[in-house]
């Protein structure tokens, strides 16, 4: 598939195959286009054009003949929802960070919105655009709710998570999930995420994960329910971290501080600090133990 400019002077843009592109899946979704299967022979482009004549030239595979049905669709844009947080520059634009409530955030990046472990249903996200990645560190209920997830997806929503959510999804969803097991990665949207061990006495080894998510050069760990693992105090060139610290379920405030220091993030937000008996971790603690320096920026977000 040949797009030629209106002088038929040379081809703009060309393309053999469908394959996966995310953009043209996305813009597929959009127009309600005709569903072309991947690794198929039909083809598309996408692309922004100015006004005037084009030519659309279609070639058989190796000079063949026959009938072939173009179809052109206008894209409509989408009006861009503004969502509050703190902003984190990136070499593709600056990404926003939303907290929502107890694991859940939400970062929204380069028009991609992902939210880590949302539950509470569609109320707890109302005025925040649907999700087009979903993480998903565990099975546990503050962690995962597989209704939310139904909830707020939309037809090109991807979903990441351990083999042991996987296990717990429904049909529908296990279609849309990419299960990893730590140490696996995994790019979405041009947004990649890596899994990495989360764990402790609560959370057997090799059932959930963190995750660090790279977006536009920088680096995010959200640690998901753990202790201060050795591969978390391992980890390099983390830009944000979000850590979890609450008893008896993860750290207490003093191996979170001691853990942070040790890999060295940017900045850190405590986030999952609301203890089994209702109270919260100690906030104002953790800033001082992780103290000033070593450059580490301490944020506090409205979790609660």
């Amino acid at each position: 598939l040949w797009l030629v400019t209106p002088d038929e002077s040379d081809a703009d843009i060309t393309n053999d195959d469908w394959g996966s592109d995310a953009d043209i899946a996305l813009a597929q979704t959009k127009v309600g286009s005709y569903q072309l299967a991947e690794g198929g022979k039909s083809s598309a482009i996408l692309t922004t054009l100015e006004p005037g004549a084009y030519t659309v030239i279609v070639s058989g595979e190796d000079g063949g003949e026959g009938i072939a049905l173009i179809e052109v669709y206008e894209v409509p844009e989408e009006e861009a929802v503004p969502i509050s947080g703190d902003v984190l520059v990136t070499s593709a634009g600056d990404a926003i960070i939303h907290p929502v409530d107890h694991a859940a955030f939400v970062v929204s990046w380069d028009g991609i919105m992902i939210y880590n472990d949302p539950t509470g249903g569609a109320a707890a996200f109302e005025g925040l655009p649907s999700p087009d990645i979903i993480m998903v560190t565990h099975e546990h209920g503050d962690h995962f709710n597989a209704a939310t997830i139904e909830a707020i997806r939309k037809p090109t929503t991807v979903v990441v998570t351990s083999a042991e959510v996987y296990s717990r999804l429904s049909a529908d969803l296990k279609a849309i999930t990419t299960q990893l097991s730590n140490g696996d990665s995994v790019d979405h949207f041009g947004v990649t995420i890596e899994a990495v061990p989360a764990y402790n006495a609560r959370h057997a080894k090799g059932d959930g994960n963190g995750y660090v998510v790279t977006i536009g050069g920088k680096r995010l760990y959200a640690s998901g329910d753990t202790e201060d693992i050795a591969e978390m105090r391992a980890l390099e060139n983390i830009d944000v971290a979000f850590i979890a610290m609450n008893q008896p379920y993860t750290m207490t405030v003093t191996q979170a501080a001691s853990a942070v220091r040790e890999f060295q993030p940017k900045v850190v937000y405590p986030y999952h600090y609301r203890n089994q008996d209702g109270t919260f971790a100690d906030l104002e603690d953790f800033k001082t133990q992780v103290g000033t320096d070593l450059g580490i920026e301490v944020r506090f977000g409205d979790w609660y």
